[in-house]
């Protein structure tokens, strides 16, 4: 396998680059301190990554976007990675699934959302559906050729700014030979819909000022022609595109890293303890070579998934690997960063303590540990029953 970047590559890298210490990180503080970011700022760093190129790079060239690779797509995730979530968010990638718009839903929903006019979110969670979805109780049920959805969702994020929702919600009942099973089908819903209503959601710990909200759908009629893909036919929807945002993920886990890492690595070299740097003692010297090696590896099997992703052979073990393993080691890394700064690692006034507070919610969204573990395992076992 040949490892090295092609010249595109190399200088996408250090644009994104660039672009991240000179666009995100002096806002970093900013967002940290207010839980927010400024509607003038975030139309700033729209407009400035939309200027350079780096807006909807996800998505295909003959529709506006930037028609990146798997891996040219995921060398700039990880460094935009770097920066804090709600800053680098702004770059945005717009959900894949969006690829199944049709017919007036390309110029309504898709193009707008690609041009950058338009967000979307992605509405799934539930109270008492979050790994498990086909437990879902928000429920859509024909009316008059229109859909009536009642339910709500939570730990929807960034809701707040967008401007329609892709909702899934259970539509209809299947029998199988495990019993009876819900079917799922995908809406696009806008923000200003009758029966539609977006409340704050709950106080997070990790990614300062990007929000997660509560959805709440109250005979809320939409139209059948603001069905995503087929009825009944969600899943199919969310499978054809989701396992690439585990991908982005994993490839963001790499950029925080190798963050938190060059932060140790510096402080390592300049504080100095009983007469010299206290890299040169066993017990930080030894933390740095797990790190670097735990990195290198994550990194690997990251844009391994990636490579198999553009010959169109990536499996959903590919993807549950690399988001498992990156999300993990991004823990390891942020505490181990943490054990050589010491007191000061947790103090606000270096950016560590954010990266390690972040990293915990990289190990439940887009799929927990456990269910990557359930993926891997299934795909082992499932040929010998």
């Amino acid at each position: 396998m040949d490892f090295s970047l092609s010249e595109e590559q190399k200088l996408l890298v250090k644009t994104v680059r660039a672009f991240v210490e000179r666009e995100l990180y002096p806002f970093e503080e900013e967002v940290e301190r207010s839980n927010e970011v400024r509607p003038q700022l975030a139309r700033q760093i729209k407009q400035r990554a939309i200027a350079q190129g780096l807006y909807a790079a996800n998505m295909p060239e003959d529709l506006g976007g930037g028609g990146l690779d798997s891996v040219t797509l995921t060398l700039m995730e990880r460094e935009l990675g770097r920066a804090s979530f709600a800053l680098q968010y702004l770059v945005a990638r717009p959900s894949n699934i969006l690829q199944a718009c049709r017919g007036a839903q390309v110029e309504e929903y898709l193009l707008p959302t690609i041009r950058g006019e338009r967000v979307e979110c992605l509405a799934m969670t539930e109270p008492e559906a979050g790994s498990d979805l086909r437990s879902m109780k928000t429920a859509a049920v024909k009316n008059n050729g229109d859909y009536l959805i009642n339910g709500a969702k939570h730990f929807i994020s960034h809701a707040d700014i967008a401007d329609y929702v892709i909702l899934f919600a259970a539509s209809g009942e299947e029998r199988t030979a495990r019993g009876p099973r819900k079917k799922i089908t995908a809406f696009l819903v806008d923000k200003n819909t009758a029966g539609f209503t977006i409340r704050p959601g709950y106080r997070s710990v990790s990614h300062a000022g990007y929000h997660n909200c509560i959805l709440e759908f109250d005979n809320c009629r939409v139209p059948a022609s603001q069905v995503l893909g087929e009825q009944h036919h969600g899943f199919s929807v969310a499978n054809q595109w989701l396992a690439t945002t585990r991908l982005q993920v994993a490839a963001m886990c790499l950029g925080r890293a190798q963050r938190a890492l060059d932060l140790a690595v510096d402080w390592a070299a300049r504080r100095k303890q009983f007469g010299r740097a206290i890299g040169g003692f066993q017990g930080v010297s030894f933390k740095l070579a797990d790190m670097a090696t735990e990195l290198a590896a994550a990194e690997l099997l990251t844009l391994r998934a990636a490579w198999l992703h553009d010959r169109g052979r990536m499996s959903d073990s590919d993807a549950a690997m690399a988001k498992l393993y990156t999300t993990e080691m991004l823990a390891r890394v942020a505490d181990q960063a943490i054990q050589i700064f010491g007191g000061m690692g947790l103090m606000r006034d270096f950016p560590l303590e954010r990266i390690w507070r972040d990293a915990r919610v990289e190990r439940i969204w887009e799929g927990t540990s456990e269910i990557q573990r359930h993926i891997i395992s299934r795909a082992m076992l499932r040929p010998l029953e």
